[in-house]
């Protein structure tokens, strides 16, 4: 039993060590399922209960702080670039917008964009828009 004293207390170490060196919440379930394994087999438990332990603490853990961890960390998935400033500002059109034949152009802060409708209505030359969205290289309008 001794040498699974030694297993379970160099895999906690190694498992504390990848994570504090990764810092993304990736092994710091599986260093408490052999913490508690440790703290088993250092009484004398069996190996049977030593795995089960470590297996049934390492889901305990995971369950609850992996969506506490998602929802806090990965808040952001959208980057915003300098694109984004144009979103909310007025545009005149400099091409007729029309959806249906894949044209259309907008002037919106000194930059010349493809732009389609929000709606998928004709908007003539020379009209002024809103930019609502940016969709991959065409800024949306309406």
């Amino acid at each position: 039993m001794k040498e699974m004293t030694v297993f379970w207390l160099v895999s906690m170490i190694a498992l504390f060590v990848i994570e504090a060196v990764t810092v993304n919440l990736v092994t710091i379930w599986f260093a408490f399922g052999a913490l508690a394994a440790l703290i088993v087999s250092l009484t004398g438990g069996p190996l049977w209960l030593q795995i089960v332990l470590f297996i049934a603490v390492t889901i305990v853990t995971l369950i609850p702080t992996r969506a506490l961890a998602k929802k806090y960390f990965n808040k952001n998935k959208h980057q915003p670039t300098n694109a984004d400033m144009v979103i909310g500002k007025e545009c005149t059109v400099t091409e007729e917008i029309d959806n249906l034949a894949g044209t259309g152009a907008v002037r919106c802060m000194g930059k010349e964009w493809s732009a389609r409708s929000r709606d998928g209505e004709t908007i003539e030359k020379g009209r002024v828009v809103t930019a609502i969205a940016i969709e991959g290289v065409k800024l949306i309008v309406g």
